[in-house]
């Protein structure tokens, strides 16, 4: 590492912390967590997971999807922190896990409309949970309970409030990219707006006291009766923490002609998470924006990751006080502005042209995700896309069903070529229902995959056309053969043949022997 190194690394890792502060303010904030949750959050993780992280460059923190998850925890165990701080324990724990058996590279698998689906709906999200302090009104983390009310908080508007939460919109939206390339635009609102809001004598909501001190050490507990509610916020949080993850890695990949640690880099986002829990402080993952900022600022190594979680560590001991007076109008404007980010615009752009399959997908999830349970929403986005594509495969399996006359007699051969599993098996099934022969060759020589659905249905058929005093008859691989026998006791009892011309001799052998019996 030279000189220039170090110092391009430093200077990076403070831009990043500027551009990180109002965000993890905000995102604390929204949490239901408290501001310091967010700060704290920013610091602990991002310290951690740049110090062991299989990214170098890779900066981490609160972001976006896991803040909406904490929050919808918060409000579950409303009277119980501690509880809030077991689900973030064992959402590094579990982690940690994913990182041990290397889940990372499975997730690049999830299908894009999922994700899609998921992201416009952690975007729409965050801009609905901002109307109430937009207009002055009180935070509240139920989406539903928001839209039910709109009406109740357009008719008691802190016009103070929206005010101060306009002018941060339009700082956001209209700052020209040649200005926040030098200075980000949450950082000039941040400023600016709450200098007018103390000027102005504003009364409206602020932040609130932040302790200028060091967290105080938490142990994280909960009750055994509410285990699965843990759990499941716990498994959410840490889905998304290394999806997130994942993404942004990636994305450093692309830029920097890298490939990345997906094992490293979990684990240490694991243990980043699990000791955010001890301090109260929120959970969070690798955070695109800020690990670009890093990027575009000349940062090689992971001094500016370290650096980044000092820099606010100084701000969090030293100028809390200040950050005190920061209006929650201010903050959701500005997370206004990062909801619109989060929007997946790249498959928005083109969504009349994609097809109906994956336009099914993305508006479950993100209506499930909206409305429901982030959790039900992707496992459902799973379910959908992995029944469409078990439908298109089947769709593209061949089975074909001919005759032949072997010493006058005639003989059903059915031929399968592709993957026969649990749904395609049914269609042979149906194929195999149109035979009359005594004998019938199932001819599986181009049979690519074979599941165990498959195998107890070949046992069903065979079992079945047995009582009829019918010959089922296979040509199959040596590798699939090896596992029929080993699975079920009935493949010992039929014929079984790598090549269909052996089993075409086997029935010759066979119908001679019948005639030659018949004639004596």
């Amino acid at each position: 590492m030279t000189i220039q190194t170090l110092k391009n690394d430093i200077l990076a890792g403070i831009t990043v912390a500027i551009v990180a502060l109002p965000l993890a303010l905000a995102f604390g904030v929204v949490s239901g967590a408290g501001a310091i949750a967010g700060l704290y959050g920013a610091i602990i993780l991002g310290f951690i997971a740049a110090l062991l992280g299989g990214v170098a460059v890779q900066v981490s923190g609160p972001t976006g999807p896991m803040t909406v998850v904490t929050a919808a925890a918060v409000a579950t165990f409303a009277n119980d922190f501690s509880t809030v701080m077991a689900v973030v324990f064992f959402a590094g724990i579990i982690q940690i896990s994913f990182g041990i058996v290397d889940l990372g590279k499975w997730i690049k698998f999830i299908p894009y409309p999922i994700i899609s689906g998921f992201m416009c709906g952690i975007g729409v999200i965050i801009i609905i949970l901002q109307i109430n302090p937009l207009f002055g009104a009180n935070t509240n983390s139920s989406i539903v309970y928001i839209v039910t009310n709109l009406f109740e908080t357009f008719e008691n508007i802190n016009y103070e409030a929206l005010f101060v939460g306009l002018v941060t919109i339009f700082i956001m939206f209209l700052t020209p990219r040649s200005v926040t390339k030098i200075v980000p635009a949450a950082l000039i609102a941040l400023f600016f707006v709450t200098i007018l809001a103390t000027i102005l004598n504003l009364n409206i909501p602020t932040i609130g006291e932040i302790p200028s001190k060091l967290p105080d050490f938490i142990l994280p507990s909960f009750n055994i009766l509410e285990l699965s509610t843990v759990l499941t916020f716990a498994i959410t949080l840490a889905l998304l923490g290394s999806v997130d993850t994942q993404l942004t890695s990636v994305l450093v990949d692309s830029k920097l002609k890298t490939n990345h640690n997906s094992k490293k880099e979990l684990i240490a986002q694991g243990i980043g998470n699990t000791m955010c829990s001890f301090f109260g402080a929120i959970p969070g993952a690798g955070a695109t924006m800020r690990t670009v900022v890093n990027m575009k600022n000349g940062a090689t190594t992971r001094i500016s990751g370290v650096t980044h979680a000092i820099v606010l560590l100084i701000i969090a001991l030293f100028l809390a006080p200040i950050a005190s007076k920061i209006p929650l109008a201010l903050l959701a404007g500005i997370l206004i502005k990062v909801g619109f980010d989060i929007l997946d615009y790249r498959f928005l752009q083109i969504i009349q042209k994609v097809s109906k399959d994956d336009l099914i997908i993305m508006i479950t999830v993100f209506l499930l995700t909206v409305f429901v349970d982030l959790i039900i929403a992707v496992a459902a986005g799973v379910f959908i896309s992995s029944f469409m594509a078990v439908y298109q495969i089947s769709k593209n399996i061949k089975i074909k069903h001919y005759k032949v006359f072997i010493d006058e007699k005639n003989i059903d051969i059915i031929k399968v070529k592709g993957a026969l599993f649990f749904a395609t098996a049914i269609l042979l099934e149906r194929v195999l229902n149109k035979a009359n022969s005594k004998k019938i060759v199932i001819d599986c020589t181009e049979v690519s995959y074979l599941d165990i659905s498959a195998i107890f249905k070949l046992e069903d058929i065979i079992e079945k056309y047995e009582e009829k005093s019918i010959e089922i008859i296979l040509v199959i691989k040596y590798t699939h053969k090896r596992r029929l026998l080993k699975i079920g006791k009935i493949f010992n009892k039929i014929k079984i043949y790598r090549i269909l011309e052996h089993a075409k001799i086997h029935i010759k052998e066979e119908l001679e022997n019948e005639q030659n019996i018949s004639t004596k």
